[in-house]
């Protein structure tokens, strides 16, 4: 599988001298995750950070009743890793699960860090992608407490209408944090409009 779309997504968050871009995904390894396959399972450390080429993935936790939450969905050309267990090194409290065939490159934690260090240009590309990350973990933090669960599904077929043809409708919902009705009821008005 050809590294262009790895190359497409780490330049057009920070663009790169061509042979620095060469140079570094030359440390990704790529992989395939089959579908229903985990990518990282709760209580286990998330090893590597994923460029996610192709296909559509989710992550997933349990509340005190034992009834999974879908927390995030991934869809092709994004990064796929539980920030905090890859970081610092802790066991992970989430799922992450394809939902479809999946084909992406991988780097390890210490190869990772290996080019943050040695690479002026990439370290300043980690700085962004986890402010980022950061970044989209506040703003999904606020618009639970904030939006209304109408609002919320608008926002969701703004930023990634995928999650309507691979994941489950109580994937959806419970990612929404309302009910399995109230998501049949904010859809059907949704499609009035």
């Amino acid at each position: 599988m050809d590294k262009q779309g790895l190359k497409n997504y780490i330049i057009k968050n920070l663009p790169f001298p061509d042979q620095t871009l060469d140079h570094v995904v030359e440390y990704f390894e790529e992989i395939t995750i089959s579908k229903d396959e985990f990518f990282l399972k709760e209580g286990k450390i998330n090893e590597h950070y994923f460029f996610l080429q192709s296909g559509f993935m989710r992550a997933f936790t349990y509340d005190n009743n034992g009834n999974e939450i879908t927390t995030n969905f991934y869809q092709k050309d994004s990064v796929v890793f539980e920030v905090s267990s890859f970081y610092l090194k802790t066991k992970s409290t989430e799922n992450i699960q394809a939902v479809t065939d999946c084909r992406g490159y991988a780097i390890s934690y210490e190869q990772l860090n290996l080019l943050l260090h040695d690479i002026p240009e990439f370290r300043a590309y980690g700085v962004k992608m986890l402010a980022r990350e950061y970044v989209l973990y506040k703003k999904r933090t606020l618009d639970l407490i904030n939006l209304s669960g109408e609002a919320r599904y608008e926002n969701l077929i703004t930023t990634n209408k995928e999650v309507f043809q691979f994941a489950q409708l109580k994937q959806i919902a419970s990612y929404l944090n309302v009910t399995d009705t109230s998501l049949s009821r904010i859809r059907r008005e949704f499609l009035k409009k």
